[in-house]
């Protein structure tokens, strides 16, 4: 680690600390050439996946795209923040569990569809009804049949 104030490389870690939730570990350092101390910060880097669009398109992961996806459906219904935010988690959580280094924004969509049917049925056909797009009631009667 470089040290901040004489940009030696050369220093020794005083004292580690873990976070209270354990996702960070806080370490005290000493510069072995100016003897000044500092404070570092370490902290996993989750690599999600990229995504594949429609279009051949390749982004970055974002989790307030099936966020806002997922509130919109869940417009006025009784289903709390945390309810969201767990089920966000899950979604991270399964995509992570791939291993894949890209996966299509169809997987995302068909993930936060399993989770709205879930926490919410009436969110769950709303998504459905704009992320499949029906074209006819036929099909739009069969989502509801199935559920």
């Amino acid at each position: 680690m470089r040290c901040p104030y004489c940009a030696h490389n050369e220093t020794q870690v005083v004292e580690t600390r873990e976070s209270d939730e354990g996702d960070v570990i806080r370490r005290r350092r000493r510069c072995l050439k100016c003897d000044k101390r500092f404070t570092t910060y370490e902290r996993a880097e989750i690599a999600l996946p990229a995504v594949v669009k429609k279009d051949g398109a390749r982004v970055e992961y974002d989790p307030a795209k099936p966020r806002s996806s997922m509130m919109l459906a869940l417009r006025k219904r009784p289903v709390s923040v945390e309810q969201v935010d767990a089920a966000l988690e899950r979604i991270q959580d399964k995509l992570l569990a791939t291993g894949a280094r890209e996966v299509p924004s169809s997987r995302i969509g068909e993930l936060v569809m399993r989770e709205l049917k879930r926490i919410d049925k009436v969110a769950y056909v709303r998504f459905a009804s704009v992320y499949r797009s029906f074209e006819d009631v036929d099909a739009f009667r069969q989502l509801i049949r199935d559920i």
